[in-house]
Formats: structure tokens, sequence, C-alpha cells
């Protein structure tokens, strides 16, 4: 019996949002214990090495994290493979850039750089609500914070803008017909749309049919549903494609198009 937790990951084994390749080796950074299950989480290895080109192999991306020069929703990270999630927000304040941590609509992390304005707050899914010792109301949010005192009417499933600086709520947005998802799981992970109506199921997954801007519905469980906006509005700025899945041959006109222009 092997004995305590893991510390490999073979590369096949890795999540395909990370968008390894099969052939330059056998293994893949595995994530360590932290805010984020590890396969929807994103380690600073592969987002230095990888996606930004910053550093060429691991040894120089521990170099990078060593000297502090990362930060993860305001906090200096430097482990290597820290998992950072969805919605953290990663800052370098050496070159001055951030960059908000989303899927695009293949399903797959993407690098979005953000304005500083932005990123001083990040939005936080609520994954359960109790009241704790000597009667102290909290909720627990989708990166494993936890927040006492929140306001009365946010339930779970609401989305809270949370200030990373001060840590604390300044508004929240409530689970409801009408409002802005962004899909965080499942086959339509990356897409946005908007509520169009809640399937209830006692005892089984609750069903969410969303609708996106052209006019598309499609349906997915309450777990992979992250509500980003009041009405259209979006809180958060989106990545490239605004979360609009184009099908197959509407993406090659697109390319066809790109290619006549130039």
């Amino acid at each position: 019996m092997a004995r305590g937790p893991k510390k490999h990951l073979k590369r096949l084994a890795a999540p395909s949002s990370w968008m390894l390749d099969k052939l330059s080796g056998t293994y893949a950074p595995r994530p360590s214990p932290g805010p984020h299950k590890l396969r929807e989480s994103l380690p600073l290895t592969i987002f230095l090495r990888n996606r930004l080109k910053y550093a060429l192999t691991g040894n120089e991306v521990t170099a990078i994290v060593a000297q502090r020069l990362i930060k993860v929703d305001g906090k200096v990270r430097t482990d290597p493979t820290y998992p950072a999630g969805f919605m953290d927000v990663i800052s370098i304040e050496k070159s001055g850039e951030h960059f908000r941590l989303l899927y695009d609509v293949k399903g797959r992390f993407t690098i979005h750089r953000i304005t500083p304005e932005e990123a001083t707050y990040k939005l936080l899914k609520v994954r359960k609500m109790a009241i704790g010792n000597k009667g102290v109301p909290y909720i627990v949010t989708h990166d494993g914070r936890t927040i006492r005192y929140p306001d009365p009417l946010i339930k779970v499933n609401d989305t809270v803008r949370f200030d990373i600086e001060q840590g604390k709520i300044t508004d929240f947005v409530k689970f409801d017909t009408g409002n802005l998802v962004f899909i965080t799981g499942g086959r339509n992970r990356g897409r946005c749309g908007v509520i169009v109506h809640r399937e209830k199921h006692v005892g089984g997954f609750d069903i969410v049919h969303v609708k996106d801007s052209l006019d598309r519905t499609f349906a997915t469980r309450i777990s992979n549903i992250f509500v980003i906006g009041e009405g259209t509005k979006s809180w958060v700025s989106l990545p490239k494609g605004k979360g609009l899945k184009l099908t197959i041959a509407e993406e090659r006109d697109v390319r066809r198009r790109r290619a006549a222009e130039q």
C-alpha cells in the first residue's frame, strides 16, 4: 500500500485545461494542496513557463517565485506548484502586469490580462452558509475563504464581490433568472449566458438552463454555474470570444475572413 499523499502526476493524467503536450516529459507539476482542487487549478509553473513563456524550465520558475515577484490575490506565493484557480488574480508587480484566471470557450485556462483597477477585486461563489461559534454567521466561498458576518441576504450559489486588499465583501449578486453567468465545469465550460430557468430535482442535481447572446440555449448542473453580473452587465472583463461558443463552421468562416483581411 502507498503511504501518505501522492507526490507525482503523470503528464497524460494532467487536466486537459492545462494544454500540456504528450511528449516533452513523463511528469507534470502536481499542484500543492490549496484553495482549489487539483483538476480545477493551474500551478504557477505552468502559468509562468508554458503560458507566459517567462521561464524555459521548472528551475527558472523556482528562481522567479523565490524572488517573491509573484502575487496571487495580493499575497506573495513562493511555491512553484501553488494551485491558482478560477477568478484568481495573479500580479507581477515588477512588470506591472495583472492576470485573471478564466476559461476560454474550449474549457482551457487562458491568459487574460486585466487593468490594475480590476485587479483589486475578485468574484467569489458562495458554496456554504452556516452559523459558527457564539452564533457568528459565516460563508465559505469557492476558493476556500471563510468570511464572517456576511450580508444576511447572501445565500448559497450567490456571488460576492470581494475586495482583495481590505478582505471585505463590497457587493453581491443573487443567483436569479436573468443574471449573467459563467460556466466553470462540464462540456460547456467557458461559456457565458443568462439564466433562463432552474429545474429543481429533489435528491438529485439541480439543472440550470442558460441562454447566450446568440440565443443558443444549453443546460448544466447548478454546481457548474458562476454568476458574474447583474442583468447582462458583467462585473469582470471576459477573455477573447466573450464566452460565445461558435460552431465548427462559424469558426472556419471567422478564420477565412481574417485571412482575407490580411
